[in-house]
């Protein structure tokens, strides 16, 4: 897992950038410092510009980037390509190539070199790459199938720039207040993240999940997807003997590395299911998991009891309130754009105990939006009887929804089944409604279906509960579970796998009925087939427990002395030409008052003013101790030049 930062010049003849400029572009690769701390390497080289950041994994004393391949080629690479032994075996067979490294990055090198794009879906992993052609001054880049590791864009006068964190194109993008887009800001407040490809930053992009993208001075930019995930019911006999024949074969090769391998367990049974698995191979697996001090907040007993029962030894991390108001700033400052989602605490302070043993982790990310395990997902089945309805008849109950006081029995009933599923679902964490934003934003954007209507499009032909999941798989999955997981891990260099996207285990369960994931002779089961491929893998108890996911106390934290702390940053740090800073702070009182369970949306707020504080107005500064110290001068560095 790695940091990596590129720069390629709008003018094809230009040289050697003077001194100033390979000093930001240094600097700038040295704000991912924490993706990366075992080798820092620049290089400059026909116009364009090359950083690395390494987290050695794979082949440690060799395969340091920027990596060269024919006199062609400059590659820098961040991830792991999980399938790169049998891809070098065949480009040696078939096209006579040939390696100095035994890492993956030269066979991805060679791979773009003999394939092209034809690689990609080749390629078994997680990655974020750039391959500079010197023959043709063009540059190629791609992210994986379903956005497991990060890239952002930005496209300047001066040519393009692409790096693993936002913060690295900063200095290179202009004033961030002036830039500001407020249609990503308005995205927020509806899915608690910004949606791909925005970035709360206009000029600054991701570059979407499946996707390459080619740029060149003439040329120009130009993106295309290689990849989509679909979900297309279909009939089969084996759907159970799939996934567990191909989620053991994923972890096994998520499991190969030349560093102590972990991984993290909740009390789920995803993280139960990859701990199981992986110690058929890995009998001496390491494992970790994290609570909080609230009763009701912690899965930290079923965790050991699961480990005890499966012979794994444990690691517990407990965060206290203090923990977290010590820790936020610089939480929020390794995100980029804010996140809402509380779980990502948990995941950091986990992520910091685990990095003290292990330097990878294999997680079970992705399991519920493969294989439906969100109760909410069951909505559509108990609103059938309410859609069947006649048009005439649902709008009366519409009305009658309206006229019954908030909070009480029914009325949300009926509002959900009165409303078209485009409307009523934009994703797993729904936090303003648009006519909530409309009192606590003060500016007009564009609407959250600018995001959601083309997935509908897509899913005309499937039911209401797979198009739900689809709609999660294409939001939910890479602006919140993936993104969280990345940054959350690598503030501590710590490499995150995830198992359940491979792209094996997708085949297996992009296929699967709905009545095998949400089955309806129980009400309460979520991933069944999953479920089913796990009987007598994991513990018993285990593979039938529900959903928990790493539950957060925001609604006491609100209610105490972090309350106190929130009340004090939104009145205090909130851009009040942006938000009604007078709302949000009723919403709070409302909440502490015990009125309402405002904690969601107070959460969300708190955190867009505290990445304010940080990233606009700079009233708030992360500990400098908690930060990574720049890389030191020596034999660790390396600036080259190789060529004008």
């Amino acid at each position: 897992m790695c940091g990596l930062n590129v720069f390629v010049s709008s003018r094809p003849a230009a040289g050697a950038p003077d001194p100033a400029s390979q000093a930001a572009f240094a600097a700038a690769l040295e704000t991912m410092h924490h993706r990366g701390p075992d080798d820092t390497r620049v290089e400059f080289a026909d116009g364009a510009a090359f950083g690395f950041k390494r987290l050695a994994i794979i082949d440690r004393t060799e395969a340091a980037q920027p990596v060269h391949y024919r006199d062609r080629w400059t590659v820098v690479f961040n991830g792991e390509i999980y399938n790169y032994r049998e891809l070098r075996a065949e480009l040696i067979r078939d096209h006579g190539a040939t390696f100095a490294t035994e890492g993956d990055s030269e066979v991805l090198a060679a791979a773009f070199h003999f394939w092209g794009p034809a690689a990609l879906p080749r390629l078994r992993g997680m990655f974020a790459f750039a391959a500079y052609d010197h023959w043709t001054g063009t540059l190629h880049a791609a992210r994986d199938q379903f956005g497991i590791k990060p890239l952002y864009i930005l496209e300047t006068v001066d040519g393009l720039f692409l790096a693993s964190e936002r913060k690295a194109l900063l200095p290179f993008s202009g004033d961030s207040a002036a830039q500001l887009d407020t249609d990503a800001l308005a995205h927020y407040f509806t899915f608690q993240f910004v949606p791909d490809p925005q970035t709360l930053h206009r000029q600054i992009r991701r570059l979407p999940p499946g996707h390459r993208l080619t740029w060149s001075a003439a040329g120009g930019l130009r993106l295309d997807r290689y990849f989509r995930p679909s979900l297309r019911p279909r009939t089969s006999s084996t759907f159970v003997e799939d996934i567990q024949h191909a989620l053991r074969d994923s972890v096994r090769a998520h499991l190969h590395a030349e560093v102590p391998v972990g991984a993290f367990l909740s009390s789920g049974v995803d993280s139960s299911a990859i701990v199981a698995l992986a110690r058929e191979y890995k009998p001496d697996l390491h494992v970790f998991t994290a609570g909080f001090a609230h009763e009701g907040y912690s899965e930290i007993d079923i965790a050991q009891d699961t480990a005890q029962q499966l012979g794994v030894r444990i690691t517990p991390t407990v965060v206290t309130e203090d923990d977290v108001i010590r820790e936020l700033p610089r939480i929020v400052q390794l995100l980029d754009d804010p996140v809402a989602d509380p779980s990502l605490i948990p995941l950091y302070f986990l992520a910091q105990t685990a990095s003290r043993y292990v330097t990878v982790v294999l997680s079970g990310e992705g399991s519920d939006e493969l294989f439906g395990g969100y109760t909410i997902y069951r909505e559509p089945a108990s609103l059938a009887g309410i859609e069947r309805l006649p048009a005439g008849m649902k709008r009366g109950l519409r009305g009658l929804a309206h006229a019954i006081p908030e909070g009480v029995r029914g009325r949300s009933f009926l509002e959900r089944g009165t409303t078209p599923i485009e409307e009523r679902y934009y994703g797993n964490a729904r936090i303003f409604t648009p006519e909530e934003k409309a009192e606590l934003l003060r500016f007009t954007a564009e609407p959250h279906t600018s995001i959601t209507s083309h997935l509908y499009a897509e899913t005309a032909d499937v039911d209401d509960a797979t198009s739900m999941q689809y709609v999660d798989l294409h939001t939910w999955l890479p602006g919140d579970i993936l993104a969280k997981a990345d940054r959350m891990s690598m503030a501590h260099s710590l490499e995150l796998r995830v198992p359940f996207l491979d792209q094996a285990v997708y085949a297996a369960a992009a296929g699967l009925p709905t009545e095998l994931k949400l089955p309806s002779n129980n009400k309460h089961t979520t991933k069944h087939a999953l479920r089913e491929a796990m009987r007598g893998i994991v513990p018993e108890s285990v593979r039938e427990r529900r959903k928990l996911g790493f539950p957060t106390p925001t609604r006491l934290w609100l209610k105490g002395g972090i309350g106190d702390w929130v009340g004090g940053l939104i009145s205090g740090s909130a851009p009040r030409h942006l938000i009604d800073v007078d709302y949000a702070l009723r919403l709070l009182t409302d909440h502490r008052a015990g009125t309402a369970d405002n904690s969601r949306k107070v959460w969300a707020v708190a955190m867009f003013a505290l990445w304010w504080a940080i990233n606009v107005d700079g009233t708030i500064r992360p500990e400098p101790a908690l930060m990574a110290p720049p890389q030191p001068a020596g034999d660790r560095w390396a600036t080259v030049m190789t060529g004008q």
